[in-house]
């Protein structure tokens, strides 16, 4: 039974979950919108949003330094970059797609799976949020692990 009274007779609108998708889809909001609170899927993207904020504090609090936030940072860019793929994956869906598998009582070009301007707004956030997440937070995690290697060896060296 769903906490939501009516949840599956809503109708669900492709461009309000494009942008839940690209603005929270780190934490799952746009699950929640589509599924409902029930869905494990929605609560499992915030644990490694959430592993990866714990490495941008680490960064923060302890330095660049930090071994264990290279390996949590990178999380938080994945996590940014899956959800704005998936934000790109639900704008570039078909009406028709769209509402055979979400708005199945309504007609296949109802208005809920339409594309216009703000679903293509979304694609290209989508776009430019992504790539600056996954790219920024692997070159983090690259450059300070290269570094690491590089101080290590002229510790050997010496």
């Amino acid at each position: 039974m769903s906490i939501l009274p009516h949840a599956t007779t809503r109708r669900k609108n492709k461009t309000l979950a494009t942008w839940l998708a690209l603005v929270g889809g780190t934490f799952g909001w746009h699950r929640l919108y589509l599924y409902g609170w029930n869905d494990a899927w929605a609560w499992a993207h915030a644990i490694p949003t959430a592993l990866g904020l714990w490495g941008v504090d680490r960064v923060l609090t302890l330095g660049q330094d930090d071994q264990l936030s290279w390996l949590l940072l990178p999380l938080l860019g994945f996590s940014i970059a899956v959800a704005c793929l998936t934000a790109i994956v639900y704008a570039l869906r078909t009406p028709e797609q769209w509402n055979a598998r979400h708005n199945p009582t309504e007609a296949p070009d109802a208005p809920a799976g339409r594309t216009d301007w703000l679903t293509v707004g979304a694609i290209v956030c989508a776009l430019m949020f992504g790539a600056i997440g996954l790219m920024g937070s692997l070159a983090f995690g690259f450059q300070r692990y290269f570094e690491y290697q590089i101080e290590e060896g002229l510790k050997i060296s010496q």
